[in-house]
């Protein structure tokens, strides 16, 4: 364990600043269904680091160094926590649905991690999240 702080200790003091981050905007969902058909005031948030291999490997790190893999295991295959490679997703796969999940937080067990990381590490994480590809069940290949 102590390995693994020291390792990634530059990498965090790179991306963790202490200063207020400004408050992402509502993010609009393709999967929402509009009361009436109006739409409410919202955008659709971009990962600016969208396959970047460089950020993708800067997400696995912060993925290891902020103990997501405590409950989504290594790889982010699920454990306590729900898989995040096998391409279903609760609260929508799309880059700002994962960026709020992991900013705001979700229901049941899942922090918000809005106030620690800068926007930029969160994006990271997405890319790394996004980058996985999902495994293949054996089981479920012959239906």
């Amino acid at each position: 364990m102590a390995v693994r702080a020291v390792a990634t200790a530059p990498l965090i003091a790179l991306l963790v600043t202490s200063g207020q981050q400004p408050v992402p905007p509502a993010v609009r969902y393709e999967q929402h269904v509009f009361a009436g058909g109006a739409a409410p005031p919202a955008e659709t948030l971009e990962n600016p680091f969208k396959g970047d291999r460089r950020s993708a490997a800067d997400g696995e790190k912060l993925f290891s160094a902020f103990n997501c893999d405590g409950c989504h295991s290594l790889g982010a295959t699920g454990g306590e926590g729900p898989s995040l490679a096998d391409g279903r997703w609760r609260y929508g796969g799309a880059d700002g649905a994962i960026f709020h999940s992991i900013y705001y937080g979700r229901p049941r067990g899942m922090p918000a991690f809005g106030g620690v990381l800068p926007p930029d590490a969160i994006w990271k994480l997405v890319t790394y999240l996004q980058g996985l590809t999902p495994a293949v069940d054996p089981a479920t290949v012959a239906w």
